[in-house]
């Protein structure tokens, strides 16, 4: 017999394609009792290590500072749906950071969206959900 999953772990960009992976995840926590963990991993633009500005700036604080925002919006709108989750907000390499999290979260079922992007859009920008799926020590599910 397959044993459910206790701990889903749903990466979020907050683009509409990872939007429905999240309801996907908050969906299958909901059917298998498990807890729902959202994971955001927040980047510097590309303009914060341009040379064309001020070096001295501090662009991770207010770059943090609306992640931490879009992920406290998205957890109340989930729990007042009477969905049971937490959050967790990281920055760097956005699959590394998530194949990490896998296991100091014991996710047992990790759920990215995908962008569909193919060809030279998918070759300069690479795939998140790839690496992660290539990388996870768990089951993923990719929602389109």
């Amino acid at each position: 017999m397959v044993k459910p999953f206790t701990k889903v772990l749903v990466g979020t960009d907050f683009s509409d394609g990872s939007g429905r992976a999240v309801e996907r995840a908050a969906d299958l926590a909901q059917r298998y009792g498990a807890r729902l963990h959202i994971v955001h991993v927040w980047e510097l633009p590309h303009v914060a290590t341009s040379l064309m500005f001020d070096p001295g700036f501090e662009w991770h604080t207010p770059v943090e500072q609306a992640a931490r925002k879009q992920l406290d919006a998205l957890l109340e709108t989930l729990r007042a749906n009477h969905v049971e989750a937490e959050s967790t907000l990281l920055s760097g390499l956005v699959w590394d950071q998530i194949v990490g999290a896998i296991s100091p979260l014991c996710a047992d079922l990790v759920v990215v969206g995908t962008h569909g992007r193919t060809g030279l859009r998918r070759a300069l920008l690479g795939s998140v959900a790839e690496r992660v799926v290539r990388f996870s020590s768990v089951p993923v599910l990719t929602v389109h």
